[in-house]
């Protein structure tokens, strides 16, 4: 009984120390290849581009009012892989090159964002169902709180043998299964809930 006791009130302790002590954690925006690439005129226009870039412009701004890490990251392409003037990053705003789908495959994100001691990432960028979706459940994976923008994503029209899926299909799918691994919500909902 006296151990019950010694251990409840241990407990009981550490939940108003715990409760005392602020959240030091830290939040990062994802910018995954919002690239010129994915725009009119480039080898992979997606659908919608520019209001989706435009969004994630929003959350920039937002970010970099506040003080808040922004981080890029840029896919590797032979031809006018630049990111994009909507969303272009600023003097010390980290960018990282990858070669793979996922953003944390061959690029040092991982121990940065830890470095920078960040535990919360909000995402967007291109393409919902790739790249943006591999960062999501990366992310996840690797212990972060992962909030999605689902408006500042954008994709395109797939082909899987006869049949064509069109790119609102295909991007809202993606949200449908990353529900479970991703807090989803669009750019107004994310801008007034850190207001």
């Amino acid at each position: 009984m006296k151990k019950i006791v010694v251990l409840s009130l241990l407990i009981f302790v550490g939940i108003i120390v715990k409760a005392n002590i602020p959240d030091t954690s830290r939040v990062a925006l994802l910018v995954v290849d919002i690239q010129d690439f994915y725009f009119a005129g480039g080898k992979s226009e997606l659908v919608n581009p520019i209001p989706a870039a435009q969004n994630a412009a929003k959350i920039i701004a937002e970010f970099r009012a506040k003080g808040w890490l922004v981080v890029f990251i840029k896919h590797q392409s032979a031809e006018k892989d630049a990111i994009n003037e909507l969303v272009k990053p600023i003097d010390g705003e980290q960018v990282f090159t990858k070669t793979a789908v996922n953003s944390f495959v061959g690029t040092p994100l991982y121990e940065y964002l830890r470095g920078q001691q960040v535990s919360k990432l909000v995402v967007c960028g291109m393409q919902t169902q790739m790249c943006v979706e591999a960062a999501v459940r990366a992310g996840t994976d690797y212990g972060f709180n992962v909030t999605l923008i689902d408006d500042a994503c954008a994709t395109k029209d797939l082909k899987w043998g006869n049949e064509t899926i069109p790119a609102k299909m295909v991007h809202l799918s993606t949200l449908a299964t990353l529900r479970s691994y991703a807090k989803i919500l669009s750019t107004e909902e994310y801008l007034k809930s850190i207001k």
